[in-house]
């Protein structure tokens, strides 16, 4: 079901960042490049859960600059389970209040002129977003949604990704990209913090 979700916010991204009333041409494009987001999508729902690894989405469209974050809540946490005991309870606090600041963890380009607006954080295991049909100990995920509205996102040329300072057990983030100019797939590994949006 998350995989399904991902794949039809992912082609909302699409159809958006390639503005929504199109030429025959333009139309052509946006399909193909839906359908190659589509893939990239399905291959992030595919991919196993993996200690260390991240896997970030980023959408540039007009007058918005979306993330969406997968990750294990091991590398957030250090556990991934439900807190359990007091200093638990106070280090989970503190990572989702990391992440409703995500002005911090994601700072894009001043050009595009970017504030951040909702964050909307799922883990069953933490009490965040809707419970699931059946309870699974062990292996549990943070899914996370961070959108900025933008005076220009289109002119944003960079994002700087601070995930890997605010989280020292993370060690590689595979990210996948659709701007209005086209998609592209890349990996940060430390110390890189850098994704380029314009090539």
């Amino acid at each position: 079901k998350r995989g399904r979700r991902h794949n039809r916010a992912w082609a909302g991204h699409t159809q958006r960042a390639f503005g929504g009333s199109m030429s025959p041409c333009r139309y052509v494009l946006a399909c193909t490049a839906l359908a190659l987001a589509v893939g990239l999508a399905s291959s992030h729902a595919a991919s196993p859960h993996e200690h260390g690894v991240a896997r970030l989405d980023v959408a540039v469209e007009g007058g918005r600059v979306s993330f969406n974050l997968e990750t294990p809540l091991d590398n957030l946490l250090g556990f991934e389970h439900a807190p359990r005991t007091d200093a638990e309870r106070a280090k989970a606090d503190a990572v989702v209040a990391q992440l409703r600041g995500a002005a911090a963890l994601f700072r894009i380009d001043a050009a595009a002129g970017c504030k951040l607006g909702p964050v909307q954080l799922a883990s069953p295991a933490l009490g965040l977003g809707p419970a699931p049909a059946t309870a699974k100990e062990g292996h549990a995920d943070l899914d996370a949604q961070f959108d900025f509205a933008c005076t220009a996102g289109a002119r944003a040329g960079f994002v700087e990704v601070g995930l890997f300072d605010a989280f020292p057990a993370l060690k590689r983030i595979e990210l996948q990209v659709v701007t209005p100019k086209g998609q592209m797939k890349a990996t940060l590994r430390r110390p890189q913090t850098r994704v380029a949006l314009v090539r």
